[in-house]
């Protein structure tokens, strides 16, 4: 059992790319684990969970009191477990690296613990977080992705009434409409926020976002507080001609559709595929291209493999799915016959003396009939008038506070670095906190 899920690919949109450890296989490796003092493997968690006190408690065959441990520091550690980059986090860290040792499957052990409890609560109905006693606080949050109801959930354990408004008709955000199917399968999603909000104190308000149906100046007044997690809902776009022919779309869109197949429509493939860009959505947008039929797909980026924000193994993921991944090519024309895409011209490009991308006079085309851009999210800032922005990001200080009084935010709509699911967690659970102080005065 390697202490990852394997780089050799999923086989179809159905397999599960870490399948769940069985009773002996979570015992066997949570026997491996040191149990270290000061564990780096603790620091080097975004949500800092004790990771040493929940693989012991596997190890003495209590994997829901684990599960315990792992969601008071992360709610969301069901989803965190199958999609969080352990392999360049806690299992990096993990002092067994080296030699001929491997890191623990923290991510893999995680799993086993918080699918236990998860069955445990659905079975028994008693929820293992209760609320404090009402505080006659009224608190809203805007958006139900992880940050918003890890920060949702938090202040229902402090004692306050929380409102979440979502502009979409399902809770999770990122979660439930952007993480590739082979990643997280079986509705887990859904299932997962449904746990969440558990707790009690917590109401949804779909269809409801900023500027449609709800404004910052209406929900400051109704409310004691307001807390943002809005994330980034626009795609950013190429900027060259040929964008708008059938057959060109956002990888974020396809992977939503693809998750949302059994309700707006399987999203059709084409034969052949070129994905444009560097990071996870890229990957995933890539993989889920061969598997639904593509014969050929390549992933293009402008740089080279170190400078993508996807990690090593998930570029190997999608090398092993059969993914051709083309480095150092910057699109400059997509070509097209009949209003339908037939191929993109690439740019040559490389790293000049002083380390700047330059583009040279080479020209690459690829044949295709399908375009997936995957080149980042913006902030839709038209819904956030009133605030300070800075490079597309909503400014707040350390303690989460924006520059409006009275009005929070965390997750992707203020990280200037690499958007991670456990990190937004983290910044919900921290924004809870603080708007508990700010609400005592």
């Amino acid at each position: 059992m390697s202490g990852a899920a394997s780089t050799s690919g999923p086989e179809s949109l159905d397999d599960d790319l870490a399948p769940r450890l069985t009773p002996r296989q979570a015992l066997a490796e949570s026997s491996r684990c040191l149990y270290c003092y000061d564990a780096p493997c603790v620091r080097a968690c975004p949500t800092g969970i004790d990771i040493p006190t929940f693989i012991r408690r596997i190890a003495n065959e209590t994997p829901t009191g684990a599960a315990h441990t792992i969601l008071s520091e992360n709610i969301f550690g069901g989803t965190c477990a199958r999609v969080c980059p352990t392999e360049v986090l806690c299992e990096q860290a993990c002092v067994m690296n080296g030699g001929e040792q491997r890191p623990i499957a923290i991510g893999r052990l995680q799993r086993y613990a918080t699918d236990a409890l998860m069955e445990e609560v659905r079975e028994s109905g008693a929820h293992p977080f209760t609320r404090a006693p009402s505080t006659g606080k009224k608190v809203a949050v805007v958006g139900a992705g992880p940050a918003g109801l890890a920060c949702a959930h938090r202040l229902a354990m402090l004692g306050h009434e929380v409102a979440v408004y979502e502009a979409k008709s399902k809770a999770g955000g990122l979660n439930e409409y952007g993480i590739a199917a082979y990643k997280m399968v079986q509705d887990f999603a859904r299932k997962e926020a449904k746990f969440v909000l558990g707790i009690g104190g917590i109401k949804i308000h779909f269809g409801k976002a900023l500027g449609r149906g709800v404004s910052l100046a209406d929900l400051s007044v109704k409310y004691d507080a307001v807390f943002l997690g809005v994330g980034l809902g626009g795609a950013r776009g190429l900027g060259i001609p040929g964008e708008k022919l059938k057959g060109v779309d956002d990888a974020v869109d396809f992977i939503e559709r693809l998750r949302q197949g059994k309700t707006v429509g399987f999203p059709k493939v084409g034969k052949r595929v070129v994905v444009i860009g560097g990071g996870n959505t890229a990957i995933d947008a890539a993989i889920q291209s061969k598997l639904l039929g593509a014969a050929e797909v390549v992933m293009a980026y402008r740089r080279g493999p170190d400078q993508m924000s996807a990690t090593g193994y998930e570029q190997q993921l999608a090398k092993s799915s059969g993914v051709v991944v083309r480095d150092w090519l910057a699109p400059r024309k997509i070509k097209g016959a009949g209003g339908k895409v037939t191929g993109i011209d690439f740019v040559r490009t490389k790293l000049d003396a002083k380390g700047k991308l330059v583009e040279t006079k080479e020209v690459v085309t690829i044949a295709c009939d399908m375009v997936l851009k995957a080149v980042g999210q913006t902030l839709l800032e038209e819904q956030l008038a009133g605030l300070t922005l800075k490079d597309g990001k909503v400014v707040v200080g350390k303690n989460y506070q924006t520059s409006l009084k009275g009005i929070f935010a965390g997750g992707d709509c203020t990280k200037t670095g690499q958007d991670l699911t456990v990190q937004a967690v983290q910044d919900g659970k921290l924004a809870a906190h603080a708007i508990d102080q700010y609400l005592k005065g």
